[in-house]
């Protein structure tokens, strides 16, 4: 374990911790060198770069503390000492190392050459990157004949597409990858290392370094994610909010090459999101911190959807794959380790749908929180189920958002937020320790019992702001955080930023409440901090949308409640369903593979396949283990990975023997659904593939409109959460009313087109015959059409339509088979 607190190196002679945070590149011929200060200009340090090795790594630190002008005098005779080579020449400014990655030839650095101040917490200074560059290590007469090859420069090119400039951020002495309960809470049990945690991006790139040097710094610990910081007034007293997304680095990447989860528990699109609340001394008050933490993540689930150029909408396949959910309560021990009890499960998605899709989930999530609530007693989850785009057809906006809010304060009682006094004595800023007594991945604060009560005042958290005696600063923690409030819909986007707002907005009415703003908790949503708050949410939603979906966020209830044109909120919505699309279909395959290169999860070598001539994330072990021989005919047919990331690799002589197994529905009714049967949708079990019968129709109406259980797994009365009267239907948020009333491609579209041409094609198996074969993370749909030899017929009318292009056209009458899949068919 490297010794972490040597990142806050101290002046022998003061006893100050120092952080550097501006550095100069030099190099010689044989070497780089890299002096760091701090923003005093009184502690400098020199880092040398071996640049002689053509593959090889190799990284010293002088453990002197150099002055200023001492490190100009090293400089000086490093320079006359290499007179013969060239002399030491200067290479760039540079405000901290990113990492360090080799593809298949050399070493390179990459350098944050820019950066700019975003925000400010308790002191501390949080960047972003502005401009980042990608230095080669060796000399260029080292070089290789592979640092110039294609697939060198092509591996470059796609870590370059990584653009770090756009929602990434970092600071050099606060833990920002840390919530601030945290980074301020005392008596925490031993933990992970900041640089190991889930929400550092650049673990991977800077793993290197940091072994060889068991300190961190020279490099800066990345979050992507979002951050805002704004303030406002409250009777002549400033308040600080400040809103953070952190993206979590495990099974990241985009919109449908990763949805549900993965064998480890590691869930897509998980996102932590932090509402501080910060209010200076006053009157001879102490400082006042308070925190909320709410997460989203994708329903923990085996599950996945196929991304066409001809469906907009594609089918949820669930595999049944875990059949005693074992991934799933990995996830929820993941988040009890980090959050405490209990976990408040939100579920937004559908819960009555003339097709079943979501509901298919919905009905499988409630079966895996009522498993491990009855087997697994140290998990406390509580279950929500609220169709929220139902509330939102039939209700305003005002109305939707009151309602949400009334859940949210329900889920606020059972968690409770984060605060403190924090009194200074001196100036400066509060300094945190970097001891593992203080800051821990794991912790689970089980202190937190004290969430509504006052500890003692005598218990003093002084160690946490620096390992110091001489620290003059005291932190009273006053309340704990217990337990965290996860909230979901099918993306995790568009309906659940607006649920996290409803919860950002109760939890900051808490927030000022306790510390002496207001008088109630309750906010008005006309308020203008209401507003303010609204604007924070819709930006961080645009931003994480952007980042796993490929366009921003679907903002229809925002854009209600603040009275834009609905004309121009509608195209905005027709615009951004469409850029999704694109960007899914032809987009996000490359942006996964960059993902997969920046991690870690895919390490070239030679001799063995490069990362685009593999498939989604089967690759994800071939650095360690080496790619798995798949049949290059079964590889083409998997356009995309299930959630568990990693199918081929462990399941190689099963997919090989998929390659002529056609999937045939059951005939056996489940009696765990309520609708009736369809063969279009899919549920995909065993590791081939098992297709048990679904049910389509509309839901009967249950009991209960709403399925809530204890951390027994017993159903309960959950009305004093949820008002069991309001209706409970199904469409998917804005994104899907969208979809539902544009015009897209798709197999029924076609069908449909096809059936009116010709008076031949009145029925369905006269018109077109459709194949389905499934396999266990693809599916192949092929259509062959009777009349298929009148192309030029078919031809004219579908160029008649202003749906399809000529081109388009030209495809469905040329293409060979009529394969509607993809080019490669």
């Amino acid at each position: 374990m490297e010794n972490h607190r040597q990142h806050q190196q101290k002046l022998s002679d003061g006893g100050e911790v120092r952080y550097m945070q501006k550095f100069r590149l030099y190099e010689t011929y044989s070497k780089f060198y890299m002096i760091g200060r701090d923003k005093s200009r009184t502690y400098w340090k020199v880092l040398k770069i071996d640049r002689l090795e053509p593959s090889e790594l190799t990284i010293s630190e002088d453990s002197t503390v150099f002055s200023e002008t001492e490190s100009s005098d090293i400089l000086r005779r490093i320079h006359e000492g290499n007179k013969p080579t060239g002399g030491l020449k200067f290479v760039t400014t540079c405000y901290g190392i990113i990492g360090f990655i080799k593809f298949l030839g050399p070493y390179y650095m990459l350098l944050i050459t820019k950066r700019k101040k975003i925000g400010t917490i308790c002191g501390h200074n949080i960047y972003a990157i502005t401009k980042s560059q990608m230095i080669t290590v060796p000399h260029i007469i080292m070089l290789s004949k592979m640092a110039y090859s294609n697939d060198e420069n092509r591996y470059k090119k796609l870590l370059c597409s990584v653009d770090l400039t756009r929602d990434f951020f970092f600071s050099y002495s606060y833990h920002i990858m840390h919530s601030l309960q945290k980074n301020l809470s005392a008596n925490n049990p031993p933990g992970l290392l900041p640089y190991e945690t889930l929400f550092v991006w650049n673990e991977y790139l800077t793993r290197g370094i940091r072994n060889t040097l068991q300190n961190t710094s020279w490099t800066v610990a990345l979050v992507h994610g979002f951050f805002k910081q704004v303030e406002f007034s409250i009777s002549d007293r400033k308040i600080i909010l400040t809103i953070i997304a952190r993206r979590s680095r495990h099974f990241a990447g985009t919109r449908y090459l990763k949805r549900g989860v993965n064998e480890k528990g590691r869930v897509a699109n998980d996102v932590e999101t932090e509402q501080i609340v910060f209010a200076d001394a006053h009157d001879g008050d102490p400082m006042q911190i308070s925190s909320a933490v709410q997460i989203r993540g994708s329903i923990p689930l085996f599950w996945s959807q196929e991304a066409s150029p001809l469906n907009m909408k594609p089918d949820i396949i669930l595999s049944k794959k875990d059949q005693k959910f074992e991934a799933t309560q990995l996830h929820f021990e993941n988040l009890v380790k980090r959050y405490g009890n209990p976990i408040v499960i939100l579920n937004l998605i559908k819960t009555r749908e003339k097709k079943p899709r979501e509901t298919i989930l919905g009905v499988e999530f409630a079966n895996a929180v009522r498993f491990i609530n009855k087997n697994c007693g140290e998990i406390h989850l509580r279950f929500f189920d609220w169709d929220l785009h139902q509330h939102s057809r039939c209700s305003k906006a005002t109305d939707v958002l009151t309602k949400l809010r009334r859940v949210a304060a329900d889920a606020l009682k059972l968690t409770g937020i984060f605060y403190c006094h924090v009194t200074r004595r001196l100036g400066g800023s509060i300094e945190y320790s970097n001891s593992v007594n203080c800051v821990d991945e794991h912790s689970t604060a089980k202190q937190a019992n004290s969430n509504k009560a006052n500890v003692d005042e005598d218990r003093v958290a002084k160690d946490c702001l620096h390992a110091d005696e001489s620290v003059d600063y005291i932190i009273e923690p006053l309340m704990f955080q217990s337990g965290v409030l996860r909230t979901n819909c099918i993306d995790c986007l568009d309906r659940t930023n607006v649920a996290q707002y409803a919860y950002g907005l109760a939890a900051l009415g808490r927030q000022l409440e306790t510390l002496g703003f207001f008088e109630s908790s309750n906010i008005d949503l006309d308020d203008p901090i209401a507003m303010e708050i609204m604007a924070l949410y819709e930006a961080m939603g645009d931003t994480l949308a952007l980042q796993y979906g490929g366009s921003g966020a679907h903002n229809k209830i925002f854009s209600e409640k603040k009275g834009q044109w609905k004309a121009a909120t509608q195209s905005r919505e027709y615009i951004r369903s469409f850029q999704r699309y694109y960007s899914n279909t032809y987009l996000d395959g490359n942006k996964q593979k960059s993902i997969n290169l920046f991690l870690g999860h895919f390490q070239p070598q030679q001799g063995k396949p490069a990362l685009w001539e593999l498939d989604s994330d089967q690759y994800c072990t071939v650095g360690k283990h080496g790619p798995s021989s798949v049949d290059s005919n079964v590889r083409s047919t998997i356009r995309r990975s299930l959630s568990d990331g990693s199918i081929l690799c462990e399941n190689d002589t099963t997919i090989r023997s998929m390659e002529h197994i056609n999937c045939q529905h059951s005939g056996k009714s489940d009696q765990h659904s309520l609708l009736e049967v369809s063969p279009d949708i899919r549920i995909c079990g065993s590791d081939v593939c098992h297709c048990r019968q679904i049910y389509s129709g509309e839901f009967e109406d249950p009991v209960e409109d709403h399925i809530c259980y204890d951390e027994h797994g017993n159903a309960y009365d959950c009305s004093d959460v949820l008002d069991v009267d309001w209706p409970s239907s199904s469409a998917n948020s804005c994104e899907e009313e969208t979809l539902e009333r544009s015009t897209f491609i798709s197999s029924k579209n076609i069908s449909n087109e096809l059936r009116a041409e010709k008076t031949g094609c009145t029925r369905q198996s006269e018109s077109c015959t459709k194949v389905s074969i499934c396999y266990a993370s693809a599916r192949i749909t092929y259509f062959s059409f009777p009349e298929i030899r009148r192309r030029g017929q078919i031809e004219v009318q579908l160029n008649k339509d202003t749906k399809f292009t000529k081109s388009f056209g030209r495809w469905v009458n040329h293409e060979n088979g009529g394969c509607f899949w993809s080019k490669d068919c």
